[in-house]
């Protein structure tokens, strides 16, 4: 990597409203901005993330690539994670891996930022942008215990103010602002004397390993939180949950890893998808029952019409059902 020992690195997460909210920002730093940034933002896996790569590059004076496996990273570059693959900072380079789903996402905004906090400790700053729900949260709680800095933009001032409010009510931010004042504070603090350094607990040097596919065991699992009674929505796997404060999280062994609230949403749509099959199969059966009473009428018509009547009342009731998951999203 070449840069100075003491260079910063910049994490930065942003899901729902991050092209604008991204573009924003990269339009802030000035050609010999003197650190790597690395970005995730959430993409489906169907997309290339080449249209925001153009963006970004057309937006600002730093160039901006798809990172690579193994690549060594320079300062005064903007660094993408690439679709469907998690990306991680590891001492002077990067890496892409193929790991399970964190927060039903990959690229994952945990995982990056946890690596960089293990690597590089009291050097890196952790931006949390607009989005959904709480991906980033855990992940700059880690950059915040190995003596990092915390920055979330302003929930005022986000497209989608949940994953800046979940920070800043589950980690604390050093710094709450709008997108178009970070330029000035970010140049302030790459120029400025680096904080204590911390040495990265274990909790979170496990869980950087295991997005590097380093580890993925009921050990080490086991020595992140405890077992409880539900299963992963993903793999069908046992989760173990972990407390960090007040923020939820729990992960299987395979490596799926979810917050609570990330859980439960998980959970409702799988519950909907059990629903619509079920209404499916007593839909069928009920059409089923109603040929045969047509085309068997000798032979215990009544009996066959009556359980075509049954049917219809689990399909009221499985449709009602449906409405009040509709009502819970």
């Amino acid at each position: 990597m070449d840069q100075a020992g003491n260079s910063r690195l910049i994490v930065v997460g942003a899901s729902a409203g991050g092209m604008s909210a991204l573009t924003e920002l990269v339009a802030q730093f000035p050609k010999d901005f003197p650190a790597a940034i690395f970005i995730v933002n959430h993409m489906g896996a169907d997309t290339t993330g080449d249209a925001l790569v153009k963006v970004l590059n057309d937006s600002g004076g730093l160039p901006c690539t798809h990172g690579q496996d193994g690549q060594v990273f320079k300062n005064g570059h903007i660094y993408l994670a690439p679709s469907d693959q998690h990306m991680l900072v590891v001492k002077d380079k990067i890496l892409i891996t193929k790991g399970a789903r964190e927060n039903r996402s990959r690229p994952a905004i945990d995982p990056l930022f946890r690596s960089a906090a293990v690597a590089y400790g009291n050097r890196v700053i952790g931006i949390i942008l607009t989005g959904y729900l709480d991906d980033g949260t855990s992940g700059m709680g880690a950059i915040k215990r190995c003596g990092g800095v915390c920055i979330a933009q302003d929930p005022a001032d986000a497209a989608y103010p949940d994953m800046p409010q979940s920070v800043i009510a589950n980690v604390g931010a050093d710094y709450c602002l709008p997108i178009a004042q970070m330029g000035v504070l970010l140049s302030d603090l790459v120029s400025k004397p680096l904080r204590p350094n911390k040495p990265a607990p274990k909790d979170i040097v496990i869980e950087a390993k295991i997005a590097q596919r380093v580890l993925s065991d009921l050990p080490s699992v086991e020595a992140l939180g405890e077992q409880v009674p539900f299963n992963c929505p993903d793999c069908g796997g046992v989760l173990w949950k972990i407390a960090e404060g007040k923020h939820l999280r729990y992960r299987c062994h395979t490596g799926h890893a979810f917050t609570s609230s990330v859980l439960l949403a998980q959970q409702t749509a799988k519950i909907e998808e059990t629903l619509w099959v079920a209404l499916r199969m007593f839909e069928e059966r009920q059409n089923l029952l109603v040929t045969m009473s047509k085309n068997d009428a000798k032979k215990s018509p009544s009996s066959v019409a009556q359980r075509a009547k049954d049917s219809q009342v689990h399909i009221d009731r499985i449709r009602a059902m449906l409405k009040t998951t509709d009502k819970d999203k």
